[in-house]
């Protein structure tokens, strides 16, 4: 593998760099190497997220692109874990299809979705670290899926449901083992370290050489970079630390649980041992051999004479 060049990170480029229509062949290539098709970029739209004020702590980072053919694509980055990313990703979606729906249109006019999710914790359980969701409606009985009518067919341009239904990508970064297997791979390997080498070859991925080279920032541009990658070290930091210290405290009190467990089922042995005793001791004040006391008591006679000692 060649040499690597620092580049900006790609939460920063988003909120500094990649709105500006001139750049807009980053996101092209990288959303062509995504959904495997060529992505044209028409315009990328204001939302919560495209925010570039320097006091603005928030870790979450998105971007709302419209493509050719009325598609729209929501990218977002998240840092720190959420237990509720799923419905976050619900609502984004939603959000935008209700938005970009005119009042009086036909539902024929909902815009297809695709939702870009690059994550940076472990979200939910799997090994992967790109995963595609999609809708698929398949018969209870014969299994088969469910496909539009001719008519459909014309109206939508497609014979499949799936197509006109919201996609979800879910790029698990941290997951990536930082062998770039296909081009695809190559910008997820920018993602997690933030170098390109000069061996790739994915679409976009020259114009981002140039445009996201770090050492072509201006030197306010190199202090705002360099704080907001600070900040994010940070932020991880306490979220480690977080979990180590919760960890730690569950380990304790776990251990004092487990004391306090043994203690009581002792003594409730011990409670039960001496219940044997006295019912074995008063068998035994009734003139009851040890035979019949065991028979009694559903015990060997070594248990019994144990009790009687």
């Amino acid at each position: 593998m060649g040499t690597s060049r620092n580049m900006v990170s790609f939460d920063w480029a988003i909120k500094r760099l990649l709105r500006n229509k001139a750049n807009f062949k980053v996101l092209e290539g990288f959303l062509s190497e995504l959904l495997h098709r060529k992505i044209i970029i028409k315009n990328i739209c204001e939302s919560e997220g495209n925010q570039s004020d320097k006091k603005n702590k928030s870790n979450r980072v998105d971007i709302l692109v419209e493509a050719d053919g009325r598609e729209l694509v929501i990218i977002e980055l998240q840092f720190s874990g959420q237990d509720d990313y799923f419905q976050r990703m619900l609502y984004g979606v939603s959000k935008s299809i209700s938005e970009h729906l005119q009042k009086g249109e036909p539902y024929s006019k909902v815009r297809k979705v695709y939702s870009v999710n690059i994550v940076y914790f472990d979200l939910g359980e799997g090994d992967d670290y790109v995963y595609h969701g999609t809708t698929v409606f398949t018969g209870m009985h014969t299994n088969l899926e469910l496909k539009l009518n001719a008519k459909q067919q014309q109206l939508y341009r497609t014979d499949c449901i799936g197509d006109l239904y919201p996609e979800y990508y879910i790029i698990k970064v941290g997951k990536f083992n930082d062998v770039a297997e296909d081009t695809l791979d190559e910008w997820i390997y920018y993602l997690k370290n933030n170098q390109i080498n000069d061996d790739f070859t994915a679409q976009g991925i020259d114009a981002a050489r140039i445009i996201l080279a770090y050492e072509k920032l201006s030197a306010e541009d190199k202090l705002e970079h360099d704080r907001m990658l600070e900040e994010n070290r940070n932020r991880e930091s306490e979220i480690l630390t977080a979990f180590s210290d919760g960890e730690f405290k569950g380990r304790a009190e776990g251990e004092v649980e487990r004391t306090q467990l043994k203690a009581d089922l002792k003594a409730k042995d011990d409670q039960l041992k001496e219940s044997i005793r006295k019912i074995i001791c008063n068998l035994s004040a009734s003139d009851m051999d040890m035979k019949q006391i065991a028979q009694c008591t559903n015990l060997p006679i070594e248990e019994v004479q144990r009790f009687m000692i």
